[in-house]
C-alpha cells in the first residue's frame, strides 16, 4: 500500500514542478519577447524610437560599449560633458530624437529630451507618471526613503525631511561650513602650491558638513558610512548595465548579491549607533528633545504617538542612508565641477574672486552675504 500511494505521489509531483516551470518560462517570454515588442510598436505610433531591442539584454550591449569606447579616449576641457559621461545616451538622442525609448533588459525606460515634457512630468499632481520599480542594488544603497518612496509614503517624508533645510535651519549651519572650509583651506596654504585631489578633498569637506549639521556626529562617525556607502555605490555602477534572469535571481546569489548585503548590513549598524546615542543623550538630560537638525526630526517623528505621523527605526535609518549619500556625493560633485569650469574660464575666475574680495575682505562669510555675491551664484547655477 505504501509503495502503491509513493507511487502516486511522484507523478502528481512532477505535474506540478513542471506547471511551475512551464508557467515560469510563459512568463519569461512575455516579459522578455511580448511585451518589448508590444512597446514599441506602440511608442513608434507615437514618434518615438530608439535603439533596437535585443532579446533579453535589450539595449544594454550597445550601451556597454558606447560606455568603454568613451572611457578609453582623452577628454577635452569643457563643459560639454554628456558625450563623456553619458555617451550612449548622447549617441541615441543624435541618432534618433529627443525622445528615445532605451532597454534595460526587458524594461523599457524613456528618456526625455524636451524641455517643455520635462515640466510637464515634474509638475504631475495627478500621479501620471509614478516612480518605476527600483533596481535591487540601488534599493540597498537608498532604501525607501524619500528619493525612493512612492505615493503617500513619499509626501509625508518630503514634507518631515524639509523641515531641516528650512531658510532658519540653514542660517544656523552657517558656522560649521564656515569653519570647515577655513580648515580645509588652511590644510591647502601648507601643502605650498602641491596637486591637490580636488573631488577627494570636497568629499572629505561635505562630509564633515553633512555629518555635524544634519546628524550631529563626528567625522570619525560619519567616515565609516562614507566609505561604506561608496563601497556600495561602485557596486552599484558595476551593476548599472547587468540584466539577470528573473528565475536564477529568486534562487541564486553572486558576489555582488553577497557583498552588497554585509555592506548595507554594516551601513546600518553604523547609523543605528548614531541613534541610539542621540536618544542615550536624551534619557541623560543632556539635550532638550531630540534636536532640530535632520536626525532628531527623524527620531521625533520614529516616538510619535499619532499613528499617522509615525516613522519606523527602518524609515529612519532609509533616510539617513539617502541624506548621506545624496548629500555628500552631490554636493562634492558639484564643487569640483564647478572649480573645473573656474579653472578653464579664467575671465570668470577673475571675477568670481574680484566679488569674493570686495565683498568679504578678510572676513568670513555670514548668511546676510549671499545677496551680495551674484557673480558667484551665476557660477554655482
Amino acid at each position: 500500500m505504501e509503495d502503491q500511494r509513493s507511487f502516486s505521489f511522484f507523478p502528481l509531483l512532477s505535474l506540478l514542478i513542471l506547471s511551475y516551470l512551464t508557467l515560469e518560462v510563459l512568463g519569461f517570454l512575455k516579459k522578455s519577447w511580448w511585451d518589448p515588442i508590444r512597446i514599441t510598436k506602440m511608442m513608434e505610433a507615437q514618434g518615438i524610437r530608439g535603439p533596437a531591442y535585443k532579446f533579453f539584454h535589450g539595449s544594454t550591449a550597445e550601451a556597454s560599449k558606447l560606455l568603454v569606447d568613451s572611457m578609453a579616449k582623452s577628454v577635452e576641457l569643457s563643459h560639454d560633458i554628456l558625450p563623456k559621461v553619458q555617451p550612449h545616451i548622447h549617441y541615441w538622442i543624435k541618432q534618433y530624437g529627443r525622445n528615445v525609448l532605451t532597454w534595460h533588459g526587458p524594461r523599457p525606460t524613456l528618456v526625455i529630451g524636451e524641455a517643455e515634457l520635462v515640466k510637464e512630468i515634474l509638475n504631475d499632481k495627478n500621479g501620471v507618471y509614478p516612480k518605476g520599480e527600483t533596481p535591487k542594488f540601488f534599493k540597498k544603497l537608498l532604501g525607501d526613503g524619500v528619493a525612493m518612496a512612492k505615493g503617500e509614503k513619499w509626501a509625508r517624508h518630503r514634507k518631515l525631511t524639509a523641515q531641516a533645510f528650512r531658510a532658519d535651519c540653514l542660517k544656523g549651519m552657517i558656522t560649521g561650513i564656515v569653519a570647515a572650509v577655513e580648515s580645509i583651506l588652511t590644510k591647502w596654504d601648507e601643502l605650498d602650491g602641491k596637486e591637490v585631489d580636488l573631488f577627494k578633498e570636497f568629499s572629505i569637506l561635505t562630509s564633515e558638513v553633512i555629518s555635524k549639521s544634519a546628524f550631529g556626529s563626528s567625522y570619525s562617525e560619519g567616515k565609516i558610512i562614507f566609505t561604506k556607502i561608496d563601497q556600495l555605490a561602485a557596486i552599484v555602477a558595476k551593476n548599472s548595465q547587468t540584466v539577470q534572469l528573473p528565475f536564477l535571481r529568486k534562487f541564486m546569489q553572486n558576489r555582488d548579491d553577497v557583498e552588497s548585503s554585509r555592506i548595507e548590513e554594516d551601513i546600518r549598524e553604523s547609523i543605528f549607533k548614531i541613534v541610539k546615542k542621540r536618544e542615550e543623550r536624551k534619557e541623560k538630560g543632556e539635550i532638550d528633545g531630540y534636536g532640530d537638525d535632520l536626525l532628531g526630526l527623524l527620531m521625533s517623528a520614529h516616538h510619535e504617538i499619532d499613528k499617522e505621523g509615525k516613522i519606523t527605526m527602518e524609515d529612519v535609518i532609509d533616510e539617513c542612508k539617502t541624506f548621506y549619500f545624496g548629500g555628500q556625493e552631490t554636493t562634492a560633485s558639484m564643487l569640483s565641477w564647478t572649480s573645473l569650469l573656474l579653472a578653464s574660464n579664467e575671465d570668470w575666475q577673475e571675477r568670481a574672486r574680484k566679488e569674493v574680495m570686495e565683498t568679504f575682505g578678510g572676513r568670513s562669510p555670514t548668511s546676510e552675504d549671499t545677496a551680495s555675491i551674484s557673480k558667484l551664484k551665476t557660477v554655482r547655477n
